[in-house]
């Protein structure tokens, strides 16, 4: 593809983005057990609109689109963040862990520290950070092995959960409060959810625009990077400080919600390319995109029962992960 087809497909994918995030966002606050057309959803917002429908839009939909979308656009960037640093198109927050380590901490505080349960965002952050430190220095070896990478991600991933697991059982008692939210979700979600994650969220989305030019610089290769005056080693832990906390913000509120941060920056990277212009910020319109259809779809679908998000993200993520895996060379 020359460089006048990139450019024009870049501009195509600007617009349609954009787009589609509102048309899903419209389909979440139109569909459910309760249908409720455009018309009616326009008088709502214009006070015109019937109690129930108010009700139904104004204390459960809207949280929950909102919710997503700020969501979706944490794991996408998380993802898009990790896979640079990593140089390994198969990184993910979920899969290499670092959602684990949030997952643990957030387990942690809800069952076993309740009455620290308003630290929930931070102290996923923590765990979600130290897992990304780990997993990046077992696979550091005078640089970062993507094969590493994926194995010592997967060993973690399968220690936190057993050690979750644990934790479980000897608090089995208050096991039933937090099992939805391990298999990853937006129910029950409310604006004070929305106003728990939303500071957080806004503060690391915006902060990760500021990493456009280090993630870039990272990609022309180490020697390259120092030759511009790059000091590696820092930016790549301030990369990795920054996906871990977007992913710890997601997990939080959401859940283990998976696959977000592997399916949305790679299907961009192959739309715009490398450039984290362009990357960045469409991974987290296309992030949003995923997690508000995804949910809806969950919810609406599957009547009368629902169906958690991170179970059907994961039935359509899993099957993109073996094709990478099938089709990249990854070592």
């Amino acid at each position: 593809m020359n460089q006048k087809q990139r450019s024009s497909r870049r501009k195509l994918i600007i617009i349609v983005i954009p787009v589609l995030l509102i048309i899903v966002s419209f389909y979440g606050l139109t569909y459910g057990s309760v249908p409720i057309s455009l018309r009616d959803i326009w008088a709502v917002f214009t006070n015109g609109g019937q109690p129930i429908h108010e009700k139904i839009i104004m204390n459960l939909r809207l949280p929950r689109v909102l919710i997503g979308i700020l969501t979706g656009a944490c794991l996408a960037v998380s993802g898009a963040l990790l896979q640079g640093v990593m140089r390994n198109p198969l990184a993910d927050p979920g899969i290499i862990g670092v959602s684990a380590g949030g997952g643990l901490a957030a387990v942690i505080t809800m069952i076993v520290l309740p009455q620290f349960s308003y630290l929930l965002p931070p102290l996923a952050f923590v765990g979600s950070f130290a897992t990304a430190l780990l997993i990046y220095g077992l696979a550091w070896d005078k640089g970062s092995s993507p094969l590493k990478i994926i194995l010592a991600g997967v060993a973690i991933n399968a220690l936190l959960g057993a050690v979750m697991n644990g934790i479980m059982v000897f608090y089995s008692d208050r096991v039933q409060a937090v099992l939805p939210w391990l298999a990853g979700g937006l129910s029950g979600r409310s604006w004070h959810h929305l106003g728990f994650m939303a500071p957080y969220a806004i503060i690391g989305l915006l902060l990760s625009l500021l990493t456009i030019k280090s993630a870039n610089l990272l990609l022309l290769g180490d020697d390259s990077a120092k030759l511009l005056g790059m000091k590696i080693e820092m930016h790549r832990v301030l990369l990795i400080l920054l996906a871990a906390f977007l992913s710890g913000i997601a997990v939080s509120v959401a859940g283990l919600i998976g696959f977000v941060g592997l399916v949305v920056p790679h299907a961009i990277r192959l739309l715009t390319g490398e450039d984290y212009r362009y990357l960045l910020p469409l991974s987290m319109l296309g992030g949003a995109v995923l997690v508000v259809l995804s949910d809806t779809i969950a919810r609406s679908w599957f009547d009368p029962l629902e169906l958690p998000v991170g179970i059907l993200l994961a039935c359509l993520g899993a099957p993109f992960f073996l094709y990478l895996l099938k089709k990249r060379r990854i070592v």
